[in-house]
């Protein structure tokens, strides 16, 4: 059903105007950037079926849901019929935006003042992913992010990681310390006994630069896991 045909206080945009955005779907906030649908779908159609789209069954159009949307890539969209270089553009610049706006938090702030924002950035970065990453989050002396480096790249099961790659990096920025994080494509957060042996091979290397880990955080779509609040550190 096209928008103006829905009563005014279903439409995303008054939804939004009258209720917070909040209130509002994914699909319907992506409706309102969307804007309009195609010849034979309406922008709300468009949007559930854009969400919705399986890796499985559409190779690299798919996006099964917000987290993997949020990792799409301008070349990902054009992929998608409807989505002309505006709405591309626009999508794209909004997710870009978000990714923007939470590393800047972390860098005025103390990032362990809010262990939650540390999660939420790294699901932002890493949750939609699909292949094995392993990325370090580089934080000055009052804990505040320097950089984030994404460092190895594996398969969907497995990654190399190179301690003494790390102790170079973290002299680079001249960190005091370090967040470990690496994500599960597979959807799992449980740390495996390989995580843990890793977790302590890294802390005893950057130990000797006087680098303390702070945590190691296991990314899958829609959740995080803190080694730290595990007791696994």
């Amino acid at each position: 059903m096209p928008l103006k045909d829905l009563p005014p206080d279903a439409r995303p945009r008054e939804k939004l105007l009258a209720r917070g955005p909040a209130a509002l779907s994914d699909a319907e906030l992506l409706a309102l950037l969307l804007r309009t649908g195609i010849q034979g779908k309406g922008v709300l159609q468009m949007a559930d079926e854009l969400l919705h789209l399986k890796r499985n069954d559409a190779g690299s159009e798919g996006f099964d849901g917000i987290a993997g949307l949020l990792h799409a890539t301008a070349e990902d969209l054009k992929r998608v019929k409807g989505l002309g270089p505006a709405k591309r553009a626009e999508i794209v610049a909004v997710l870009e935006l978000a990714r923007r706006a939470m590393a800047q938090q972390l860098t005025e702030r103390a990032a362990f003042d809010s262990p939650e924002a540390v999660k939420h950035y790294l699901q932002l970065n890493l949750s939609a992913k699909r292949h094995e990453v392993f990325a370090v989050l580089f934080l000055d002396a009052q804990h505040r992010l320097l950089a984030l480096e994404e460092m190895f790249r594996g398969t969907l099961t497995q990654t190399s990681v190179y301690p003494r790659e790390v102790v170079l990096r973290a002299l680079h920025h001249h960190a005091a310390a370090v967040v470990l994080a690496h994500n599960h494509p597979s959807g799992s957060v449980e740390p495996s006994r390989a995580d843990e042996a890793l977790t302590q091979t890294l802390k005893a290397a950057l130990g000797l630069i006087d680098v303390r880990v702070l945590d190691h955080v296991i990314v899958g779509a829609g959740q995080a896991l803190s080694m730290a609040e595990r007791g696994l550190m």
